[in-house]
């Protein structure tokens, strides 16, 4: 892969080339200095311009970052519908540098900063901006839960249990681990990251999927996280969804004492109930 100072050359010389384009932002973790920078980190940027329709028209322009091996547009995807403002191109070069570009309209630009937080103006040929942009992670922090949040979290996670029990006792695996994987475990690694922050100060970020939440938990609550992604059979779902069960719990009365929650009844009850049916389907499995 090209070095970054080599990519950033590349694209400040695109932009001071092209008259059209007025403004580049650079975002994401490249503006981050509470991340390691790597050679994975794609280059997110924005091309602030009042005629996006050109650049549309004819995409020639696209040839001035080399060879591009894939390229996904979702503004123009049917299945997976862009969900922002702008036209996104997001390229993949032939070196493996990954750039992913968005053009935007100029009068959006107030839209843009009231929201921006990683950060960092490039360019302004027209000295648009008249504030120095600092870039911050800060809207990323894990906030503390309210109490109603806090019960929100515990109620969705043992009542979707229920539903993993069925799809076991069925025999329905993927049913079973669709909603392990796609409720209970997002919110067991919610409530992970509210303990690390209850007990860390509510100033850090787990980051994106929680990439970094292994940082601020004791490494058998590491290991036993990863030992429930085991769920090869319908034996090991059971397995991981004991494991789960033990973490969540462990994880909600921690948090329950520390802002003064009272930690849900339906715990027992639902345990009971897994525990009831793991008896009567699952130990032959």
């Amino acid at each position: 892969m090209r070095t970054e100072e080599e990519m950033m050359a590349l694209i400040k010389a695109i932009v001071n080339e092209d008259a059209r384009v007025r403004m580049l932002m650079l975002e994401g973790s490249r503006t981050n200095v509470n991340i390691q920078k790597d050679e994975w980190q794609d280059y997110d940027i924005t091309f602030f311009t009042d005629d996006i329709a050109s650049f549309l028209q004819d995409e020639s322009w696209l040839k001035a970052f080399g060879e591009i091996i894939m390229m996904q547009t979702p503004e123009a995807m049917e299945l997976f519908p862009a969900e922002e403002k702008g036209y996104s191109y997001l390229m993949m070069l032939d070196d493996y540098s990954k750039v992913d570009l968005t053009l935007m309209e100029l009068e959006d630009l107030e839209e843009y900063l009231a929201e921006a937080g990683l950060t960092e103006v490039l360019i302004d040929k027209d000295g648009r901006m008249t504030e120095e942009i600092i870039p911050t992670d800060e809207a990323f922090h894990v906030r503390k839960p309210t109490a109603a949040e806090f019960d929100d979290s515990c109620n969705e996670f043992w009542h979707v249990t229920s539903y993993v029990v069925k799809g076991l006792c069925r025999g329905e695996i993927l049913y079973a681990i669709d909603h392990l994987n796609g409720i209970l475990r997002p919110e067991l690694l919610r409530m992970l990251s509210w303990k690390a922050c209850v007990e860390n100060g509510f100033s850090l970020s787990v980051g994106k999927n929680y990439k970094f939440i292994d940082r601020y938990m004791a490494e058998a609550t590491w290991d036993k996280l990863l030992d429930s992604y085991n769920m090869g059979s319908i034996r090991q779902c059971w397995e991981s969804l004991f494991i789960i069960h033990e973490l969540f719990r462990e994880a909600s009365c921690e948090v329950a004492e520390l802002i003064g929650c009272t930690y849900p009844y339906y715990d027992e009850n639902i345990s009971r109930f897994t525990e009831d049916m793991y008896k009567l389907y699952g130990k032959g499995n």
